[in-house]
Formats: C-alpha cells, sequence, structure tokens
C-alpha cells in the first residue's frame, strides 16, 4: 500500500520516522548524509551489477543518479527527475511576446508588459520556494556556495535579495502564499497569470488534455544552469522486514523499460533519461521533458551532508524576512554564514560537509 506525504514532509519532514513504518520510501536526495549516517536505509550496492551501475549513471537526468551516493555507497534510485523550470501559457503569452524569457532583461521586460494588460507573472514564495530561489539564483550567477565554509558573501545575498524583491513587486499578489501547485492551479483556472520563471515542473499540467494546457521550458537564463535539482529517489528502509523484495520492487519502478511506459502513462516524471528524449514521451506531453532538459542538466545539487536539511529548515523563514523587510540582506547574510558553519560542523570530524 503506497501513502502520501505533504510536500513539507517531502522535503522538511523527519525521515527516520517515515523509516521505521514503510518498506520503500521516496524522498528528497539532502537526506542521503542524514541517512547513510545513520544507517537508515539498506544501500543499492548489493543489488547492482557494475553493468546496472552504469546503465544508471549514463541514464541520469543531470546529477540524479549521484545524488543519493554517499560514503561511497548508493542509497536509493532515482525515480523522479525535477528542477526548478519555467512554466507558461501558450495561448495568453503569444500577445506579449514570440517566445518566452531567456535571460533576466527580458522577463523584466515582459512582467513589465503583462502589468500593463493588468496580468502578471507568478513566482511561488511560500518559505521553502523562496529559499529554494536564493540557491537557484546563485548557482546560476556562477557563485559557489559553501566556499571556505561560508553560506554565500555579503555582496551576493544583497543581489540576489534585490533581485527577488524587484519580481516580487512584479509577481501575482497571491504569490507569497503559493507553491509551485498552488500557481500552477491557479493558471489553468484564471487568465491572469500567464508565466513563472522558477518553479519546480510538474509534467500533469503538460499532460492536460483539456484547455488550457502549461507549457514548460528552460529557466530565464543563458544558459540555463543553476536552477535547484528535485526530483525524488527511492530506497529500501533498513527496518524492513523484507529488503530483498523490496529492492527488487524499487529496481522494477527505476527499470528502463518501466519508466518510459507505466511510470510516464501513470503521469510520472521519470528519472530516466532515455524517457526525457523520447519522441513518444513529449508528443504525450507537450514537450515537457525535452523542452526542459537543459535547464536539468545544469541544476544545481544541494549538500548532501547531515544536518544541511535541518539548516535548510530554518533558513526559509529568515529569507522571507529578508524579502519583507523585516531583516536586512546583510543581516540575513551573517545568519546564513553562521548557521550554515554550525550545521557542517555538527555534521562530522573536521565539519567538512
Amino acid at each position: 500500500m503506497w501513502d502520501r506525504r505533504s510536500l513539507y514532509e517531502f522535503g522538511e519532514g523527519r525521515i527516520e520516522d517515515v523509516l521505521r513504518r514503510y518498506d520503500l520510501v521516496i524522498f528528497d536526495h539532502p537526506f542521503v548524509g542524514e541517512i547513510a549516517a545513520g544507517g537508515l536505509m539498506v544501500p543499492f550496492d548489493a543489488y547492482l551489477s557494475a553493468a546496472e551501475r552504469q546503465r544508471f549513471e549514463a541514464d541520469s537526468v543531470g546529477g540524479s543518479w549521484g545524488s543519493y551516493q554517499a560514503d561511497g555507497r548508493q542509497w536509493a534510485l532515482p525515480i523522479d527527475a525535477a528542477a526548478q523550470v519555467a512554466a507558461f501559457r501558450p495561448d495568453l503569452l503569444a500577445a506579449h511576446a514570440e517566445r518566452p524569457p531567456t535571460n533576466r532583461q527580458e522577463l523584466l521586460d515582459l512582467a513589465r508588459s503583462l502589468r500593463r494588460d493588468s496580468q502578471w507573472i507568478g513566482l511561488p514564495l511560500v518559505p521553502t520556494d523562496a529559499m529554494c530561489l536564493v540557491f537557484s539564483l546563485a548557482a546560476g550567477a556562477g557563485e559557489t556556495i559553501g566556499a571556505d565554509g561560508a553560506f554565500l558573501p555579503v555582496a551576493s545575498i544583497e543581489r540576489i535579495v534585490g533581485e527577488l524583491r524587484e519580481l516580487a513587486a512584479l509577481a501575482h499578489p497571491q504569490s507569497r502564499a503559493w507553491n509551485p501547485i498552488a500557481c500552477y492551479d491557479h493558471m489553468i483556472t484564471q487568465d491572469d497569470v500567464v508565466y513563472v520563471p522558477y518553479a519546480f515542473g510538474y509534467v500533469n499540467y503538460a499532460a492536460r488534455r483539456e484547455a488550457p494546457v502549461l507549457a514548460f521550458c528552460n529557466i530565464p537564463n543563458s544558459p540555463p544552469r543553476g536552477a535547484l535539482l528535485g526530483g525524488a529517489g527511492i530506497g529500501v528502509s533498513t527496518f524492513s522486514a523484507a529488503p530483498d523484495a523490496a529492492a527488487e520492487y524499487a529496481l522494477f519502478l527505476c527499470s528502463a523499460e518501466y519508466q518510459r511506459t507505466g511510470y510516464v502513462a501513470h503521469g510520472g516524471q521519470p528519472g530516466s533519461r532515455a524517457v526525457w528524449t523520447d519522441p513518444a514521451a513529449n508528443e504525450q506531453t507537450h514537450g515537457f521533458f525535452r523542452d526542459t532538459l537543459a535547464t536539468l542538466d545544469g541544476s544545481y545539487l544541494r549538500p548532501t551532508y547531515p544536518g544541511f536539511v535541518d539548516f535548510f529548515r530554518t533558513a526559509t523563514h529568515e529569507v522571507v524576512a529578508a524579502l519583507d523587510g523585516t531583516i536586512t540582506p546583510a543581516a540575513l547574510a551573517q545568519w546564513l554564514d553562521r548557521r550554515y558553519a554550525e550545521s557542517c560542523q555538527k555534521s562530522r570530524p573536521g565539519g567538512a560537509p
């Protein structure tokens, strides 16, 4: 029996609580450090031949395959691939632009054009997504997060907060209460949000058979690098009474054949790269996979050291406070540096993530 968790529980909840209840768990890759440190999952190494490992690595979307590795072991298989991508209503965008924006200036020009027509861009800015945008805008600018034990320089945080405030001022007023799903639900029921520059992609919105359909494309960055890598891995709980059977089923779900057929047919967003380039899969989804693949290939892989999820969880609200003006960007930068360093020091001897 499969159960669902909320997006918050998936990305920021306590992974051990879930693993004590289920044989197989689908989870976000930053938990891998915690999983490895606590031995909370059964590594797949014993279940994978050298040829199978090579197949998975070659078939990876961006850094998905490597994102589930820690301490030299493979703790999960990439069942799903995702990243922050761009989305738009093709029927509405045509009145303002020939194509979606490919850089920040084009994004700002479109957002201002939409406002003149009483329309908006959308920008999901609940705390989790706001923090994700900090990573994406830093990585997209070619900056190294965590260099020399610091999170980011003050100047970088000031730039990022300034850019987010500028976009937020042009975004739909409900954006602060939206995660990507809420934003997309609004876009298919209302006609006032035309384009979203950064939000995790969900193929089911592109696969709709009734109008309006959302189209997805690369983020407005040239090249389209730095978008936060999401997706999901599937792993076997160390508390499982039947780990061999659980591992066998996980391998089936992540096999190239099932990912190409049953997984797509049931609305999945495969972790198999072959599906993202498959003409039939793209025909079913209005080009979702083809038109966002460059963004996923250039995506940013979050740290996976033990303690990172706790750092991320507490940082989300500080980022929102900076966007709201409750704290200054410089104060946010100092807070992020301090808490990031503390989380690294707690993770292992020497503090290296």
